[in-house]
């Protein structure tokens, strides 16, 4: 039964995903590299008072804009310094998002529409996966989607110079100006070919001219241009890396994380499992003329919607596929769409025939004991080696995929049970994905370096200096407290601030200067992975103590404290590996 009003119907969905997403929030430790990155950006912020300027390890880092380092310097502000306070804009970004998918459903198809648009964002693994990870992201899915959403609402009413109609288009825009501020200009250049491309087609470009261009114009430039003006004035030359090399030529010529066009494929399908199948329905459904009064009122208006839902599901999936610097959170912003033709697909599958539905559902089951049953393999063969837990999570995992499918298949073959069935596959998602939290968890000793930080910082008392090897931990900074020195590392920090390790204390460009520093008598803490450490202890003098590892990294000390209990176990796991 759902609630009467429509904006009590948000709250709920909206305090539904706070649920969701919120608890246990700050326990896992920082993901290297993007967590720990973010995190010490903001922190920096803080510290500094520089909201103009970001930096990461006090060196310039102009590769993206502010707004998301604004919002995790603010919950830090509030919250302190840790993992909530970081992860807290990502959170409330996706609980954003998700309400914004479910007004815009509501708008298009319906409240129930809504109702399941919502459910399918929300517990997407994908989806589900950023809403609890630092990273921006989920920034710029909430604002392209809140854009597209005020978009939509300004273009069905039956002209752009209408009030309410020019209100609308003002609130996308500036939607697309924090989707600006938040990732760069991709929100606009996006958010605008959605929405020419739809206009297009559905031969209404003539009303471009009864838009109100210049206020959109107004908004946009008061809303972009204070920080790109504050922040080419204090440093000279940021306008062009920010945009000719950060945004045009790592478009046409990074190998950075590279990745052929057919990567977002294999993400699209897992990252919203199992609601992808429902696609298919919900795509057909927009399209059938069924009789409904729904389609009686308004005989054009669904096939509209699905054709805005997929030029949007499309420029976004083929504007990521053409480049080869590819991440999986890159295909965010595309999911809103998704949800929306699939939470379609749950409210009219009520409507099939038996055939059909039965059909459905047992193509539903049988791909999810499929998936089952490769998730139970992949982690007894691959998981378990490296870590049981992590063999235990995927049993437990495909045991709930498992048990949701076999549900769904046996409540849903009558019609009037076909909202069990519904209930059965959510609830199996609702237990499965905050699995996937506890994956994270037990996989941080691979990417993670809280521990790590915490052994080394009763060390790091007076000026001793904290270095990485050949790398830069990110998250180090962030839990140390500590400017972490480079040795023979510039990586992307020295984009900007192009390396001089003769003139920075914190740039060591050689292993004879390294030596000599580590010779001079002043404490040094040099992290470094397990394949260098005995090349190290054979070259530095005095000899390096191990004083604490986690993961493939190691911390060695040349001062005169001993090291703590347990530090002994880390060479015996180097020797193990």
């Amino acid at each position: 039964m759902l609630a009467a009003n429509r904006s009590l119907r948000l709250a709920i969905y909206a305090i539904l995903a706070a649920i969701l997403y919120l608890p246990g929030l700050g326990r896992p430790a920082l993901w290297e590299p993007d967590e720990g990155r973010y995190g010490e950006i903001a922190r920096e912020m803080v510290i500094s008072g520089d909201y103009v300027t970001p930096r990461d390890d006090f060196e310039l880092y102009f590769e993206k804009p502010p707004l998301v380092y604004w919002a995790e310097a603010a919950a830090i502000q509030i919250f302190g310094v840790n993992e909530f306070a970081v992860r807290l804009p990502a959170a409330l970004f996706s609980i954003g998002q998700v309400v914004v998918t479910a007004a815009l459903a509501e708008a298009m198809l319906g409240a129930p529409a809504g109702l399941f648009a919502a459910l399918v964002l929300a517990l997407s693994p994908l989806f589900f996966g950023f809403a609890r990870f630092a990273t921006l992201d989920p920034a710029l899915a909430f604002f392209l989607a809140a854009a597209l959403g005020a978009f939509y609402a300004a273009a069905r009413k039956d002209s752009f110079s209408r009030p309410s109609a020019r209100r609308w288009l003002l609130i996308s825009v500036a939607m697309l100006a924090l989707g600006t501020l938040a990732k760069g200009p991709i929100a606009l250049l996006l958010g605008g070919a959605i929405a020419l491309a739809w206009m297009a087609i559905e031969r209404r470009l003539r009303q471009v001219a009864q838009m109100p261009l210049v206020w959109c114009l107004v908004i946009y430039a008061a809303l972009v241009v204070p920080w790109f003006v504050l922040a080419e004035a204090r440093n000279p030359g940021f306008m062009h890396f920010f945009i000719v090399h950060e945004h045009l030529e790592r478009y046409v010529a990074s190998n950075e994380h590279g990745w052929g066009p057919w990567f977002f494929i294999p993400i699209v399908i897992g990252g919203t499992w199992p609601w992808i199948f429902f696609v298919p329905l919900g795509w057909s459904a927009m399209h059938a003329d069924d009789g409904s009064p729904e389609r009686a009122r308004d005989p054009s208006g669904r096939r509209a919607a699905a054709r805005f839902l997929a030029i949007w599901f499309v420029v976004i999936f083929v504007f990521f596929s053409i480049p080869r610097s590819k991440l999986g959170s890159y295909i965010l912003p595309a999911l809103a769409p998704l949800a929306i033709v699939a939470g379609y697909g749950l409210v009219r599958m009520s409507a099939l025939d038996a055939v059909s539905r039965r059909r459905l559902l047992a193509a539903v089951a049988i791909a999810n004991l499929a998936m089952a049953a490769v998730l139970c393999v992949f982690s007894q063969l691959v998981l378990a080696p490296i870590n049981p837990e992590l063999g235990v999570d995927g049993l437990l995992i495909g045991a709930v995929l498992a048990g949701g499918a076999i549900a769904m298949y046996s409540l849903g073959r009558a019609a009037s049970r076909v909202p069990y069935a519904i209930g059965a596959i959510a609830l199996a998602m609702l237990a499965a994905v905050p699995l996937t939290a506890r994956v994270r968890e037990d996989a941080s000793s691979i990417s993670t370096y809280r521990k790590l930080a915490r052994t080394v910082q009763p060390y790091l008392a007076g000026d001793c200096t904290l270095a990485s090897y050949r790398h830069y931990v990110q998250s180090l900074p962030f839990y140390t407290h500590r400017r972490e020195t480079r040795v023979e590392y510039w990586g992307e920090l020295s984009e900007v601030s192009l390396p001089s390790p003769g003139r920075s204390s914190f740039l060591i460009g050689s292993d004879a200067r390294l030596r000599q520093v580590w010779s001079s008598g002043a404490c040094m803490i040099l992290i470094v992975n397990d394949g260098d450490r005995k090349a190290l202890a054979d070259s530095l003098k005095p000899a390096p103590v191990v004083i604490g590892c986690e993961g493939k990294k190691l911390a060695l000390y040349n001062g005169a404290l001993a090291p703590p209990a347990g530090a002994a176990d880390c060479l015996k796991s180097e020797t193990k590996n």
